[in-house]
């Protein structure tokens, strides 16, 4: 298990890399406007995405050990169909709203926005089915490709086609998914030709049950995400919006720990049949997450606010700020993130719905009232009050469940010793 983690931590710490690269050859090349024009597109397909996701999503990790591939495939491809049918229906309704279709969706940007929501959610689906079967090192591997490919293609774009626009960015991630995509159907397709049937109508309702919870939990997660992005559309220029996205990035770049983390345990927990393991391994895995996440946001944030200019340009002095403010609501987050992986993984995910409605009541009156007195720091703020929320509610939860108390969460002599002894067996 921890070689997964170890090799799910180094992809995402690839993933930081070329995010780092990504976020350098934005900010410098693209310009503060340009790059929130890019933030909120991304942010559009993130929630299209969530629509798919009700079947074809997450939760066909937990599937994936009790039904065929074949089976799988055919109810998420078809769905996936559906859905994108009605999103093109949707945006040509949206045509007739010119003032807030251009405020959700950058003009220009539709057909992209759509193109990358379908390509991704085919990339997605091979991804889950791997992880779903414990092949951690495919799922990273596919992960690597896509994000190798990305950067490579943006370099491409900026420095040699010489394209200085948001699609500079969302182009060179339409070929990353694309790549990863066919890749992973080269490894998935022979399993169909040893892969029997089996009905589909009761495969379809377990996952639509299933799914609902998952994706309105994701919806009303993702709202408490980025629910301040288009308030500060509304009342912020592109530049603020650059220089908030681009904080953002940096300190949810952080998060790899809890990310790679959590998709270890959310694989192992799917495939855990007893409680008291379950917790043990939630409550190990966020003590890790906890620490490292810390340790990390406290070295950037020991950073000064030349280095960030060097970095990013003069146009984004203000990023040391957001990630001050936000550095906290991370570390809570890292913590929710094994938390909602145990509930998810464990066959529960109506906490995850319950926790994310709670902090969206958060995010709401935070947001209204912060970020037209604060602009982007009350954004930043509106980030850690929610994210500290979603933290407290999931843990009174757990805690019912399992007993569990929050001295727990000190590391022990156990935790150490299982740590050396981990290490010890990857030699």
């Amino acid at each position: 298990m921890f070689k997964k983690i170890l090799g799910t931590g180094a992809a995402r710490a690839v993933n930081v890399l070329t995010q780092l690269a990504t976020l350098i050859m934005g900010t410098k090349c693209l310009g503060a406007a340009e790059w929130g024009k890019a933030f909120i597109a991304q942010t559009d397909i993130t929630f299209l995405l969530i629509g798919i996701e009700l079947i074809a999503g997450s939760g066909l990790v937990y599937f994936t050990p009790r039904k065929k591939v074949a089976t799988l495939m055919k109810i998420s491809y078809g769905w996936i169909a559906f859905v994108m049918l009605v999103y093109l229906l949707l945006f040509n309704i949206l045509h007739f709203f010119p003032n807030f279709y251009h405020t959700i969706v950058p003009e220009g940007y539709a057909w992209l926005v759509l193109l990358m929501t379908f390509v991704y959610s085919l990339h997605e689906f091979n991804l889950n089915h791997f992880l779903g079967k414990e092949k951690v090192a495919t799922y990273n591997w596919l992960f690597l490709i896509q994000i190798l490919t990305q950067v490579s293609m943006m370099a491409v774009l900026i420095f040699a086609l010489n394209l200085r626009t948001a699609k500079a960015l969302l182009y060179s991630q339409l070929c990353g998914y694309s790549l990863a995509t066919l890749i992973g159907w080269i490894l998935l397709f022979p399993r169909l030709k040893r892969d029997g049937g089996e009905p589909l109508k009761d495969s379809l309702k377990e996952m639509l049950h299933y799914g609902a919870f998952m994706q309105l939990s994701t919806l009303v997660s993702t709202l408490n995400k980025r629910l301040s992005l288009y308030l500060l559309n509304t009342h912020c220029d592109e530049k603020s919006i650059g220089v908030y996205a681009s904080g953002t990035q940096v300190t949810e770049g952080v998060n790899i720990v809890g990310q790679s983390i959590g998709l270890v345990a959310f694989s192992s927990l799917s495939n855990t049949e007893k409680e008291e393991r379950a917790s043990q391994l939630t409550l190990r895995f966020m003590k890790v997450a906890i620490l490292l996440t810390f340790t990390a946001l406290f070295v950037i944030c020991l950073l000064p606010t030349v280095f960030f200019e060097w970095v990013f340009s003069g146009e984004f002095a203000d990023i040391r700020t957001v990630i001050l403010l936000m550095a906290p609501g991370i570390v809570f987050f890292s913590a929710h993130t094994i938390l909602a992986n145990y509930f998810s993984g464990t066959g529960k995910p109506k906490y995850n719905l319950y926790a994310s409605l709670i902090g969206l009541s958060v995010t709401l009156v935070s947001a209204f009232v912060l970020i037209p007195l604060l602009g982007i720091r009350g954004a930043a703020i509106t980030t850690t009050l929610t994210y500290a929320t979603l933290f407290v509610y999931q843990w009174i939860v757990f805690h019912k469940h399992t007993g569990s108390r929050l001295g727990q969460l000190i590391p022990n002599r156990e935790d150490w010793e299982w740590v050396k002894t981990t290490i010890k067996s990857l030699f």
